[in-house]
């Protein structure tokens, strides 16, 4: 079960987003909650393997493709999916995982959290940022 409190702290500190699976299609639910994401002030990392950029950002084929440290490894795909995802998080040094909402696995919950790594699944990064922290919209 996600608690208020961790995802608040998660929304608080982290800065690096990468958003695994996020559409180019500005008509899709991932583009709209991560373009708030980015209003809001985090750096996004798309990772999509069959989009060059997205919203201005270079896209990624992979998490093990980001040069950079990344704090959340955001989940838009499949359940099925996950595994995958969470193993690379775990191999980049990712400090959280967040599932989409309506995607769960908790097999893949509990090996990031024995790894170390902070989860959320089933809930919306943007829904939860509106709610928890509020709406802030930053000139880019």
């Amino acid at each position: 079960m996600n608690s208020d409190q961790i995802m608040k702290e998660i929304l608080m500190s982290a800065k690096t987003v990468a958003s695994v699976g996020v559409s180019s299609n500005p008509q899709k639910d991932s583009y709209g909650v991560v373009e708030y994401l980015k209003q809001q002030g985090y750096r996004i990392i798309p990772v999509n393997p069959t989009a060059s950029e997205i919203m201005g950002e270079k896209a990624y084929p992979d998490l093990s493709s980001i040069p950079e440290k990344v704090d959340v490894v955001q989940i838009f795909r499949k359940p099925e999916d996950v595994p995958a995802v969470v193993d690379e998080a775990i191999k980049i040094g990712a400090k959280v995982v967040w599932m989409q909402e309506g995607i769960v696995h908790e097999a893949a919950a509990m090996q990031a959290r024995a790894a170390g790594l902070r989860v959320v699944m089933d809930a919306c990064m943007r829904a939860n940022h509106r709610r928890l922290i509020g709406s802030k919209t930053i000139r880019l």
